[in-house]
This record gives structure tokens, sequence and C-alpha cells, in this order.
């Protein structure tokens, strides 16, 4: 089956150098005329300039990533997604499938923390944390490149459009490899493809909708929910795809008990525009 490509952003932070609102909150004193040829000492520049919250930081630029997206001086990348977690519960058997994947496919690396999988299972207790204890997301829109003046009337409209969502039970029943636009990187995901699936599906609408507004590209015409776990580089869907299916055939011989990998809660939107995050929506634990 071919794999799915999906368009994923190396670099979800800001492409920018500057902070999105740094040139509005700078205030301009008026200062005596001196004489033009004595030498005026300029007092420092606010701390908040000097390390912007939203610029791109080029220092932790991974070089084996290549961007969905040149560099533009002034852009901010947005994503919009949804939150996930996997329960405590369902943590050993996904640690399992992880482990089992990492032995069948060389120079496996964490989604979005680029260690090495292979270097990560000699340390149990290092591998949950960064694997089984951090937040996955599902995305609602492509990754893209924005500029400054949108952002307060994108975050205004998702907020606006989105505030009567309710919550559901969102289900992950299978594992599945999907591919970059760009043929960069792969990735092993675990896919909803039950409850959950409409109203994830509904949103990714009201996304679209909004991204259309702002002269923003929609997202995929069929648009299949997941979170992506572990990524190589290139596309190397041939050697994860016969691993996915193994893993989605011994669940399947599990029975009734194996019939999703893991469920949970729609617990709210978030929106990352370059590295500031807003929340869209949120419900209570």
């Amino acid at each position: 089956m071919e794999a799915l490509r999906v368009s994923y952003s190396s670099d979800l932070s800001s492409d920018s150098d500057d902070s999105p609102r740094a040139s509005e909150n700078t205030n301009c004193a008026q200062r005596p005329m001196s004489n033009p040829m004595e030498p005026i000492n300029l007092p420092p520049p606010p701390s908040d300039l000097l390390q912007p919250q939203n610029s791109l930081d080029f220092t932790t630029f991974k070089g084996n990533r290549i961007r969905s997206f040149p560099h533009v001086q002034g852009n901010y990348a947005l994503h919009i997604f949804i939150p996930v977690r996997i329960p405590f519960i369902n943590r050993k058997q996904i640690a399992s499938a992880i482990k089992t994947m990492s032995s069948l496919v060389p120079d496996l690396y964490v989604v979005d923390v680029d260690i090495g999988l292979n270097d990560l299972c000699k340390d149990n207790e290092q591998f949950e944390q960064l694997i089984l204890e951090r937040e996955f997301h599902i995305s609602l829109g492509r990754p893209v490149p924005i500029n400054v003046h949108q952002i307060d009337s994108i975050v205004t409209m998702l907020r606006q459009r989105l505030q009567f969502q309710r919550r559901y039970w969102m289900e992950f029943n299978k594992w599945d490899v999907f591919v970059n636009d760009e043929l960069t990187r792969s990735f092993l995901s675990l896919e909803v493809t039950g409850n959950g699936l409409l109203e994830i599906t509904r949103q990714i609408s009201i996304v679209d909708d909004i991204y259309r507004l702002h002269g923003l590209p929609k997202f995929y015409k069929n648009p299949r929910p997941h979170i992506s776990v572990v990524w190589a580089l290139g596309d190397v869907s041939n050697l994860l795809k016969p691993g996915a299916e193994e893993l989605n055939k011994f669940r399947n011989n599990a029975g009734p008990s194996g019939r999703h990998i893991f469920t949970c809660n729609f617990s709210g939107i978030e929106c990352r525009i370059g590295k500031k995050l807003y929340t869209i929506l949120k419900f209570a634990d």
C-alpha cells in the first residue's frame, strides 16, 4: 500500500529574528538636541528583544532536517493541533511495539527529540520519559509560514469558531506509515480510525476555512488524523510498512482486548506560532 504523503514542518518555530510585536511595543522618547559631533550613549535594548520569545533559534536547527518552506524574514511558522498523551495503562504495550520496530529498521529517531531510538532503548527510564510520558499531537492544519499582521486575526478566529467544541473519545486503532511531501522523512504513526475521527475531521474543516480566509493552503482532501512517534530520514516506507503491518496483525490476533491500541479524551486545541503557544480551547482534567 502506497504511503500517504503528509506535510510536516521540519521546524515549527518562528522564521523571523524578531518578536512579532517588538516594533509595536517600542516607546520612542524624545531626546534633547545635542552636538552632532558628540557621541550619544544609548540605553541597552530590552532583554526580551535580546532573546525574543517567538524568534527562531538557528543554533538548535538539526543538520538532518530539511525545511518544509524557506526561511523568510518576518514570517512565523503556524501549527494548530490537538495535544495527546498516551495513557499510563497502554505505555508498556506501545513501548514493546516501538522497540520491535527499532530492531527491524535502522536509524530511527524520536519525533521532536531527534535522539537515536537504538541508543534510547538501552535506557528504559529515559525511553519512557522521552517517548511514553511526553506529549504528542494531531495536526488540524498544515504547518505553514504566516506574516506577523496575520497572528491576531488567526488566533481570534480559531477561538471564536472552536469554542463550542465538546469533549469526545479518540480511538487510536492502527499503526501506519506516513511520508512528508518532500520525501525527506518517514514516520511511524498511530492513526485514529474509530471514535473521534468524525469530530477531528470537522475541526480540520473549520481550520481549513480560517486558512482560506488568510490565503493559506488547506489540509489534505481525505485527512487521516494521527500522532507520529518515530521517524527515519528519507522515504523508507518500504522498510517501515512491513513492520507496521506486523504490529497490526499482532494486535488483531489479540481478540476484543486488542481492538484499540489506546484511547484518550479530547482535551483541547492549541496553536503554536513561532515559539509562542496559544491555548485555543482547553477542558479541565
